[in-house]
């Protein structure tokens, strides 16, 4: 399956939630109560336990921008790894190059990020990746070509950011990211239960 690239308010109305993690793909601010398309409206059943995984499991994809056999693929892996297997799962998703490349504020959104890395402009403890999925490990060092770091794109997007998540250390001067330590879950959004994805995936 391709991957996604038409607009986020439509993902966003889709599973009721904010993909971009700021709320603003919902116009004027305000969360319509139904989903996109002509009958989205009529939708008003109330959901079944299946209905309520599945919406789980898709508000993390889209949100973190991978396609269903990445997603698949690293709930099996975190699985198998020692810890609560939501948390695990976070976590993982959390160390994705491209997701630490938005942390890092290099771009407003995670599919900003991943074209980043696409195009060659960001490096691993000084060494080029071009893998958006790369896993990136505690005290690894994330930053910029030293030719991109004064890219447009990039440059606009650092002075949009006004906050980063404390799991991570930037230096402004060398505008460069460390991964210092694994995020705890109260860091990440609260409005994920992970619980509901581990049960999706049991029964499927």
């Amino acid at each position: 399956m391709a991957r996604y690239t038409g607009p986020n308010n439509k993902q966003s109305r889709r599973v009721g939630f904010s993909v971009l993690e700021s709320g603003v793909e919902f116009a004027k601010g305000k969360k319509r109560s139904y989903g996109p398309g002509q009958h989205g409206a009529d939708r008003k059943r109330k959901p079944s336990n299946y209905s309520v995984q599945l919406t789980e499991k898709q508000k993390v994809r889209f949100m973190y921008q991978i396609s269903e056999k990445q997603f698949k693929r690293l709930v099996d892996e975190s699985g198998k790894m020692k810890g609560v297997h939501g948390e695990n799962l976070l976590f993982l998703l959390e160390s994705r190059l491209d997701n630490l490349v938005y942390r890092a504020g290099f771009a407003t959104t995670r599919r900003g990020a991943r074209q980043l890395v696409n195009h060659g402009h960001v490096t691993v403890n000084g060494k080029k990746v071009d893998i958006p999925s790369y896993r990136v490990k505690i005290g690894d060092v994330v930053s910029l070509k030293e030719d991109d770091k004064n890219l447009k794109v990039v440059t606009e997007s650092l002075e949009k950011t006004t906050k980063r998540v404390d799991f991570v250390s930037y230096d402004e001067g060398k505008k460069e990211l460390t991964y210092v330590r694994r995020p705890e879950r109260s860091e990440l959004n609260a409005d994920i239960n992970e619980a509901l994805i581990v049960e999706f995936y049991s029964r499927v």
